[in-house]
C-alpha cells in the first residue's frame, strides 16, 4: 500500500509488487546473503520463485548455500507467498518431513503485511538460523533434499 500527497490509500496490484520485487533482486539491492528470482523468466504470473540463503557464520549453517522455491499464489501481497526448502535443513519453523516453512513459526511471516515481500522472508529465514533455537541444531548431510 501506498499513500497518495493527498492521504489516500493505494493498493499496489501483485504484479507491480511483484515486478518491483524482481527488479531489487536482479540489480543487487538489499542483503547480499540471500538471492532470488524467477524459476522461469518467461513466467508472466510471476508465480514460481527460487529462493537462495547463504548460511551465517557462527552457526551450524555456516558455509552453507540453502537452496528454496517460493510460490506466490493470487493472493499475494495480501498473503505470504508459500516457502519451501529444497536443501534439507533442520530449523524448528520447517516442517521436518516437506521442507515447508511454517507461517506461525517464522516472525516475518507470522506477522505479515502487504507491505513485505520475498527479500524480507529470506532475511528472516536467515535471522532464525541465528536464533537461540537453531543455531546450535546439527544439520543433515550437506547436499541433501526435501
Amino acid at each position: 500500500m501506498q499513500r497518495t500527497p493527498a492521504g489516500e490509500t493505494v493498493i499496489v496490484p501483485r504484479n507491480f509488487k511483484l515486478l518491483e520485487e524482481l527488479e531489487g533482486s536482479e540489480k543487487g539491492h538489499g542483503d547480499m546473503a540471500i538471492s532470488y528470482g524467477l524459476v522461469d523468466p518467461g513466467d508472466t504470473f510471476l508465480r514460481e520463485w527460487n529462493g537462495g540463503i547463504l548460511g551465517p557464520p557462527g552457526t551450524y549453517h555456516d558455509g552453507r548455500f540453502y537452496e528454496l522455491r517460493i510460490t506466490c499464489t493470487d493472493n499475494y501481497p495480501a498473503e505470504p507467498p508459500t516457502v519451501k526448502f529444497i536443501s534439507k535443513i533442520n530449523m524448528t519453523c520447517v516442517d521436518p518431513r516437506s521442507g515447508l516453512v511454517q507461517h506461525s513459526r517464522l516472525s516475518a511471516t507470522k506477522n505479515w503485511n502487504r507491505n513485505l515481500g520475498i527479500e524480507q522472508i529470506l532475511t528472516g529465514l536467515r535471522r532464525e538460523m541465528c536464533s537461540d533455537a537453531n543455531r546450535r541444531l546439527r544439520q543433515p548431510a550437506e547436499g541433501l533434499t526435501f
